[in-house]
């Protein structure tokens, strides 16, 4: 993974499209580690994270993941879920980040040297060949160890850097020692000292999907 010490880093992260990542390579973002990362690579100017929410639901167990990130470093966009029936009549819910990304990668990248995309996902192919028009680098964090993998060739092709997640889990990876994980029932702003995985927010393996919109079944 190469970096210019002098470089303007952001990273967008498809927060459904990562935890599936982690998820089939069988660890846990540790999302402290994940920002501490990059920290170290450049000058990281934003870390943003997508994520779509069911907002009717007096629950989500992915809010406890949104509040930690918003309050340690992460800059969250989330948008309501819509619920529709298919053509069989099985009611459904789909939430898809993809336009918020790109257009706040584009809006930002005039500020940025380099830009860090998270996620597999093929449509986002014309978002990196527009942004290297503009003289900007753009790397994608996705994986090929998978079956299928979970990155689109074309997107792998047209990045500047390909970065494969299972190559981070030492840096990035949950501890196992039980150092990282939840705040044990404090406040998200008295957490700042504690780490968070992606695996205490089930419900956002909920909106993966490779298609132009992510479902889940209800």
């Amino acid at each position: 993974m190469h970096f210019y010490p002098s470089e303007r880093i952001a990273l967008f992260i498809d927060g459904a499209n990562l935890y599936a990542t982690a998820k089939s390579l069988g660890f846990d973002i540790d999302y402290k580690r994940l920002l501490g990362l990059f920290r170290q690579k450049g000058q990281l100017v934003r870390a943003l994270y997508y994520t779509a929410l069911a907002e009717e639901q007096e629950y989500s167990s992915i809010r406890p993941l949104i509040d930690w990130l918003d309050y340690n470093g992460f800059s969250m966009v989330t948008k309501p879920t819509k619920e529709f029936t298919d053509a069989t009549g099985r009611r459904k819910v789909k939430g898809n980040m993809d336009i918020e990304l790109a257009v706040d990668a584009m809006r930002l990248s005039d500020s940025l040297d380099h830009i860090v995309i998270f996620s597999g996902d093929g449509d986002f192919r014309s978002l990196v060949a527009a942004l290297q028009q503009k003289g900007k680098r753009v790397s994608v964090v996705s994986t090929l160890q998978t079956q299928p993998p979970m990155v689109a060739d074309e997107l792998r092709r047209q990045a500047d850097q390909f970065v494969d997640l299972a190559d981070l889990e030492d840096q990035v990876g949950r501890s196992q020692n039980g150092n990282g994980g939840s705040s044990g029932g404090r406040t998200p702003r008295e957490s700042s000292g504690r780490s968070y995985s992606a695996r205490m927010a089930p419900r956002e393996a909920g909106y993966l999907g490779d298609d132009d919109l992510a479902e889940e079944e209800i």
